[in-house]
């Protein structure tokens, strides 16, 4: 267990309108999001360090999904992209007296519980902000903040380094975290062949017998 109150942030893009980059069929790439929503909330949810996770989408289905694994929903109305997602669940967070946050995409789909404690143990202050980036370094697939108002997000190009920026404006002490399974995330074909190509986890295999 953590000595502060932590709480996950899972933003969820409408299944219908994301993940265009795999080039698949609608019916592929909405069932691929479903599998990597669901491996992702099973193990964040499965940290002891976790006391709440906060699924924000449009999605209905994706409310659902975060339902079963006991996610709060919030409905994210306007859908203006990852920032909006994240303040609607910061400000949950904040007014529930929640000291921490971690944010992860839907498509990290290796993710385990023991990731989740890795990055926490490389908090190194009271005021601090951790990044994992991703495999290729072009954007944030984990970030941590405490406390939950210490900075907002910049998830667009090159996002890491821009949240590694923000944090040292606002004198938060700021780590580049490399964690092998969260930097896995799956945007592109290349993305899918890459875990693939290793991967004999359970989702892996989920993943191939909808390719197949």
């Amino acid at each position: 267990m953590s000595d502060l109150r932590i709480g996950a942030i899972i933003p969820v893009k409408t299944f219908s309108r994301a993940k265009t980059r795999l080039n698949l069929s609608q019916e592929k790439t909405e069932k691929i999001c479903e599998e990597m929503l669901e491996s992702v909330l099973q193990n964040v949810t499965h940290s002891n360090l976790i006391e709440k996770t906060v699924l924000v989408s449009k999605d209905e289905k994706a409310l659902g999904i975060g339902k079963k694994f006991g996610a709060l929903g919030i409905y994210d109305e306007s859908e203006q992209g990852v920032n909006s997602a994240v303040l609607l669940a910061d400000s949950y967070f904040s007014q529930e007296g929640f000291e921490a946050t971690m944010v992860f995409p839907q498509d990290i789909p290796l993710i385990q519980p023991e990731d989740v404690e890795t990055l926490y143990q490389m908090r190194t202050s009271d005021r601090c902000v951790l990044v994992v980036p991703s495999r290729k370094f072009d954007g944030t697939n984990a970030l941590f903040r405490t406390p939950t108002n210490v900075m907002e997000t910049h998830y667009d190009e090159d996002s890491y380094k821009i949240h590694l920026n923000t944090a040292e404006k606002r004198n938060a002490s700021s780590a580049l975290v490399l964690i092998r399974r969260i930097m896995l995330d799956i945007d592109d074909q290349s993305d899918l062949r890459f875990i693939l190509s290793f991967s004999d986890t359970k989702i892996a295999n989920s993943l191939r017998k909808i390719l197949d």
